[in-house]
Formats: structure tokens, sequence, C-alpha cells
């Protein structure tokens, strides 16, 4: 069948060639590691861990932390293999249409789109919101209709997202650099809130570490995680339960090292340095995570840690409202990275598949002057300023999860499929113990699927049906892979 005809990877690498379609090739392993740092240190340290520490694990919210970051080690050791193997832009649906076909291509390219563009806004309100705490304490109060959650038009919000677009489009080394500076702060202050917070840390706070289980109403109704509705259990939070529950939520902390893998395209050296770049990051967010969660938990009783700021908070509470300002700066700064680096990594998605002509082939373009995919790039930037300025920041991260844990059981999967397929292939970087690693890794995904809430599965099959007919009326019509040969232009 036509929709599942694959691309070879001769021809992805050869278009890749193309002189109005070629990026440039400016990044080395040190840019990627800070890159994937830059969008994983963001959104998980300094707002998810008061929520799930409040509402669904407790004190044993570093566990979450911890079984989110195995995932993810499983899923990155299949990204390694594949984004080393084919260092094309696209990432997951580059990988899905060298072993799966065009359409489960499509689909992962659709999903992807969602995760990324949803989490740049989300965070872009997030960002918003520690910028009007921050200037309130300095006396300069912005007025409620133009930032906050009720805002009529979440301005500043929008204004960060534009901003990032312009940097975006001059080019992809100026990006790294104003990344590896942005980043530099955050972990300064990320490592000021361990240290400085051991000095305030109540070892009572830790008892119980995993509080007995209970129903509450942050898992009632459709809010109640999927997989204790299809068993039939009374859906509780907190207890063992509560920890993996926990962990598909903090898991939207982790989401960022697969962006690295879509940088492929403007990595000097993708054989050695992608592999590099995806488990260095990984490794140091989860020890940093880890690190965090349990001084946090350790100064203020998890019942009553804040769920908009709560390393600020934290610090408040015992009296250091000093480092609770500079730990608003550092958010500032991890928010600012966590929404550059999403909006790039959608940009390339988009971009190796309007190459394709799955959507429309100019948009990807690329500049002249500064080598980057400017038309999408701008397009999108506009798209997620609006939705910015209008989606007020709530359930939207379990979301941008179930879309990220669906792109790692199809690229897990695929590894699997090119080791059988194309053993001839070159592999600088080979995922060890394989078909084991990837079945773990499909599985241990697939666990985190089901412990997201039902109205999260709701969302994402209405997404998908809208994806679906998307590429019957467009994809399919115009695709440049089923309709022509392979070597056409």
């Amino acid at each position: 069948m036509e929709v599942f005809r694959v691309k070879s990877i001769e021809q992805s690498i050869q278009d890749t060639e193309e002189p109005e379609h070629r990026l440039r090739k400016d990044l080395s392993a040190i840019d990627l590691t800070v890159f994937g740092i830059g969008v994983i240190v963001g959104t998980g340290i300094f707002v998810l861990t008061g929520r799930v520490a409040r509402d669904l694990a407790g004190p044993a919210v570093a566990l979450s932390f911890v079984a989110a970051g195995i995932v993810c080690a499983l899923a990155a050791l299949c990204y390694a293999e594949f984004a080393s193997t084919v260092p094309v832009a696209g990432s997951a649906y580059t990988f899905a249409f060298a072993t799966l076909g065009e359409f489960p291509a499509w689909i992962i390219g659709w999903d992807l789109m969602l995760e990324m563009m949803l989490g740049a806004a989300v965070v872009a309100v997030g960002w918003s919101g520690y910028l009007t705490s921050l200037l309130e304490s300095l006396g300069i109060v912005l007025p409620d209709a133009i930032a906050g959650e009720g805002a009529t038009f979440n301005l500043p919000a929008a204004l960060v997202v534009l901003a990032l677009t312009a940097i975006l489009v001059a080019g992809i080394k100026l990006s790294s650099r104003f990344n590896l500076i942005i980043v530099t702060i955050k972990i300064a202050v990320v490592l000021l809130v361990i240290v400085a917070g051991l000095f305030f840390v109540n070892a009572a706070n830790y008892t119980p570490f995993i509080p007995p289980a209970k129903p509450t109403p942050a898992v009632e109704g459709l809010a109640a995680p999927l997989i204790q509705v299809l068993f039939g259990i009374t859906p509780v939070a907190f207890g063992v339960l509560g920890i993996f529950s926990a962990a598909a939520i903090v898991f939207f902390a982790y989401i960022g090292f697969d962006v690295v893998a879509t940088a492929a395209e403007e990595t000097r050296n993708p054989r050695r340095d992608l592999p590099i770049g995806i488990i260095a990051s990984l490794v140091i967010c989860t020890i940093l995570y880890v690190a965090v969660s349990l001084v946090v938990v350790g100064m203020q009783p998890y019942s009553q840690l804040s769920e908009s700021a709560p390393l600020a908070d934290a610090f408040k509470a015992v009296g250091q409202t000093w480092a609770a300002t500079l730990i608003s700066i550092g958010a500032l700064a991890g928010l600012t990275t966590v929404v550059m680096i999403l909006m790039l990594g959608m940009s390339r998605v988009m971009f190796a598949m309007s190459r394709d002509n799955l959507l429309p082939r100019g948009l990807s373009r690329v500049h002249p002057r500064f080598g980057t995919p400017y038309r999408i790039t701008i397009l999108m930037g506009v798209v997620v300023a609006i939705l910015a300025g209008l989606v007020p920041l709530s359930t939207i991260a379990e979301l941008v999860n179930i879309g990220t844990l669906f792109a790692f059981v199809i690229v897990s999967i695929a590894v699997v499929i090119l080791r059988r397929t194309r053993p001839d292939l070159p592999r600088s970087f080979r995922t060890p113990l394989v078909p084991l690693v990837p079945i773990l890794s499909v599985l241990s995904c697939l666990y985190l699927m089901l412990n997201l809430p039902v109205e999260t599965w709701l969302r994402f099959v209405v997404w998908m049906i809208i994806g679906i007919v998307v590429y019957a009326t467009y994809g399919h019509r115009h695709s440049r892979v089923s309709r022509r040969p392979l070597d056409s232009r």
C-alpha cells in the first residue's frame, strides 16, 4: 500500500544536500548537550515539583523522577542509535518514515507538532507568571488584562515567543550561544537551591516518605488515571500507585532530549556527537531533578508546597526571601530556553514534513543568509504566540506527555525493524541488548501512558483524528514519496 511505503535512508540523507533546503552544520557535542539541558531543566524543576508532591506522591516525588528518568533512558538509547545512523532533521518522524512508512510517519510528525507547540505555549505562560511575580516584588504591577492566568491576552507570554522566534531565524549558532548563557544562569540557580536548601531541611518532613494511598479530588472523574479505571481500582493518590501517576506527569520535565535529535542535520559530526548530547543531557538533568525534589520536600511539608512556584515559596517559608528572588530569575532563564528549544524542535519536524510535500513544500525554504527554515519558524512563532496569549496554564502538560510517550514507543519499535531490514547500515552507536532494551522501552512508555488521566486520552484521540483527516485531504495527495519515484524532484 502506498501509505506504508518507506523512504530510504539514502534518500533522506540525499535530500539534506538540496541547496534551497540545506541546513548549516554548526553544532558540536557540547552544543547538543547544552541544548538538551536547556530544554529539560525548566518546567519540571520550577513548576511541576510542587504540584505532584502535594497532590500525588508526597516526599516520594523523587522516586517519580527516577521512574520517569529510567523510562527516558531506555528510549534515549534507541534515539541515540537512530539519530547517529540517520542524521536528518525530523527526529521520530524521519525514523518512522524509514521503517514503518509514510502514514505512520505522518501520525508521529503530527503528534510531535502537538507536543512541541502546546509545550512551548504552556511554558511561555509559566514564564509570564514568573515575570509578573518578579516585577511585583520590584513594585511594578502589570494589569490583570495583559498578564496572569485570567488575562484577556497574555502579552508577556506572546512577546517572549516572538523574541525567541527572531533568535531562531537568525541562525542555529546564535541560538546555541544564547542558550549557553541562559543555561549557565539557571544551572547556577539550581545548584544554589540544592546547596542552600540543605541548611533548612527538616527530616520530619520526609515522614511518611510514601504517604498511604487515599482517594482525593485530584484523581476524581475524568482526572482518574486510565489504568485504575480499566482495572476497576478506586482512583487513589499517594502510595505506590501515586508514585507512578506522578511519574506520568513529571515526565513532562524530561521532554527535550528527543528535541536534540531534531538538530541532527545541523551537527558537524552527528554519528559521534548526537549520542553524547542525548545521553549526557538526560543523565545530568535526572541527577539535578532528584536532588532538587528531595531538598524541596525536606524544606516544607509536601501538603503545603506551592503549585505555581514551589522552589521560591519553599525558601520564603523559611524566611529566605533573597533566595526566592534569585530563584525567580533562574526560573525565567530556565523557562526561556525551554520555549526556544521546543520551538526549534517543532520547526525542524515541520521542515522535514514540508520537504516531503506532506505539508506545503514552500515552507521548507531555507534562508539564504542565516541557513534556517525561516518560513516555518516564523509561522510557528506566530501560532505559538497566539496560543500563549490565549491559553491558560493548566492541564495541557498531560497532553504533551502522551504525545511524547507515543513518539518514544514508535522510535523503540523502529530500531528493531531497522536492525532487521538494514543490517548493512553503519551504526556508530548501537542500542545495547536489542531487542530487550527496545521492548522494555515500549512497555514502560505504555505503562506511563496508562497512568495518565482519561481526559488526556480523549483529547489525544481527537487530535489524532484531525491529523488523519489532514493527511487524507492534503498530505497523501501531495506526497512526493508515495506519488513519484524516490529519486525524483
